[in-house]
């Protein structure tokens, strides 16, 4: 350490902190919710642990998560594969090589059912990380439940649905931003009236930070993001309170803990500014920035893989000293390959140990009154701020990422990082400093190829055995209801999935109306 000792956001870092006012943290549970969004914190109702998973059939992530819902998990967490999340089904010749790779393959309805068997989903809350297509597999969540006997407004969950982080910083999308905004506030809509306990969209700043961003990059950038798709439902007719109480955010957890909870501290008071100052809304619950936070995935190393268990025990309790209302922990040796039945087990058992070992759970806002924790909270939302300003001047968030500003900064802080790497500047531990010669030899999970065989197959069956007339008259009227400007969308594209109508099949109908996105 030195004089010039900085955050990864290039905040400075005193020696010596001096203590700020307290006059703009408030207490938890009340405006600005700094301090968090319970008055008690975790005592009365603990964070959901929520492990990701998802690969291969329906029928083996339907096994992985009764594993971890046996061995403690609170909330299920779903990851789609490729072609899935780019709204293709399994044939597409595009799909060859991907099918069942990054996530579950879902083409149909039938899919969904496998993917649940057995657990049922009035009693569950699932989360699905989806973007382009999310509201075809809301759609289908709501059948495969409707299929159980459950009641739409018994279901439970999150859809993620934030395409524009997409366009800035992942690359899964399908639409070009403004149809694809069209559809993101149609589903709001649609989940208000049929869905009331789902969250219809999970604004997220993990991926941001995953490509490279900073934290202040990350807050920022993510509530721009928020913001614009507040006023896009605003815009429509939507008022504000009838939709914001379901919004929630997800962010990332890296291993600066003092940064990482500041952040967390600084978004829920800028958010419930947002929410009272600039648009008008009166429902507390419209206040409240909820969010679920993942461990950093790019922070994982190849090298001595052993050693993330410390990186993401770390970023997991910066994410439960910062309030988070679900965790998802990554296994040690997910820079390696999908996470083995142990990786994930060792995942849980850390959430499992910091709620009942670790003491976090005893207090709201454990590090609320630290000197240097209060300053960092002030300095990121004041840096955070001044980027949301840059990005209503440039016409808001959709402008700024059809410009490419947003791509661009991010872009400039992953090549910065980078730098300070390669120079020494940053030290990861095994890859740059502390090497080892002999690296451990860590089994990993490996894939069936002939399981993609069995879903081509499984889905060209089910072409062949439904009422082909009946599901090219629903997905003309999908088509219909696309080509007319302010139409609802969602009720005629449950009705051809419905019908058997594949997840490709109503993307692509929305595809030949809206054109694709190319960047």
């Amino acid at each position: 350490m030195n004089d010039e000792t900085t955050t990864e956001s290039g905040i400075p870092v005193p020696a010596v902190c001096e203590g700020p006012g307290a006059d703009r943290v408030g207490e938890p549970g009340a405006f600005p919710y700094t301090r968090g969004v319970r008055a008690d914190g975790y005592r009365s109702r603990p964070w959901t642990m929520r492990q990701y998973a998802g690969f291969a059939s329906a029928e083996e992530t339907n096994e992985r998560f009764r594993l971890l819902l046996e061995r403690g998990q609170t909330g299920l967490s779903t990851a789609f594969d490729l072609p899935t999340q780019l709204g293709l089904d399994s044939d597409d010749p595009r799909s060859l090589g991907e099918v069942g790779r990054t996530g579950v393959a879902i083409d149909s309805v039938e899919d969904m059912e496998r993917l649940f068997a057995g657990i049922p989903l009035a009693e569950v809350s699932t989360s699905m990380t989806i973007n382009a297509p999310a509201s075809v597999l809301l759609l289908l969540y709501e059948l495969a439940g409707e299929r159980q006997g459950a009641a739409p407004e018994a279901l439970s969950g999150t859809i993620q649905n934030d395409i524009l982080k997409e366009y800035a910083a992942r690359g899964n999308y399908i639409y070009p931003p403004r149809p694809s905004m069209r559809l993101t506030v149609d589903t709001m809509r649609y989940a208000a009236q049929r869905l009331p306990r789902f969250n219809t969209i999970s604004i997220s700043g993990y991926h941001i930070r995953e490509a490279g961003s900073s934290a202040v990059q990350e807050l920022a950038f993510t509530l721009a993001n928020g913001i614009a798709y507040v006023q896009a439902a605003v815009d429509a007719g939507l008022d504000v309170d009838a939709f914001a109480p379901r919004l929630s955010f997800f962010f990332n957890a890296h291993n600066d803990v003092f940064q990482e909870v500041a952040k967390f501290r600084a978004a829920r008071r800028m958010w419930a500014h947002v929410m009272r100052d600039r648009f008008g809304a009166k429902d507390e619950r419209s206040l409240i920035l909820r969010f679920h936070a993942q461990t950093g995935g790019s922070t994982l190393t190849a090298q001595q893989p052993e050693v993330n268990l410390v990186r993401v025990a770390l970023q997991a309790f910066s994410a439960t000293a910062g309030g988070a209302q679900s965790l998802h922990t990554n296994g040690f040796d997910e820079a390696l390959a999908l996470p083995t039945e142990h990786a994930a087990t060792l995942a849980l058992r850390t959430q499992q140990v910091l709620l009942h070992e670790s003491g976090v759970p005893a207090t709201a806002d454990p590090f609320g009154g630290s000197w240097y924790v209060e300053d960092l909270t002030d300095q990121l939302e004041a840096r955070a701020l001044e980027l949301i300003a840059e990005i209503d001047r440039m016409g808001g968030a959709v402008a700024a990422i059809e410009q490419g500003y947003v791509q661009d900064q991010i872009e400039e802080s992953a090549y910065r990082s980078q730098m300070r790497l390669e120079r020494g500047e940053d030290v990861v531990v095994g890859v740059n400093r502390y090497r080892s010669d002999q690296e451990p030899e860590v089994p990993i999970h490996r894939l069936d190829p002939s399981l993609e065989r069995e879903q081509v197959a499984r889905v060209q069956a089910l072409r062949a055995g439904r009422d082909a007339g009946a599901v090219e008259t629903a997905l003309a009227a999908v088509r219909a209801a696309a080509d007319e400007d302010g139409a609802p969308l969602l009720e005629p594209m449950r009705a051809a999935l419905a019908a058997h109508a594949t997840v490709g099949e109503v993307c692509g109908v929305l595809r030949e109306a809206w054109g694709t996105h190319d960047r």
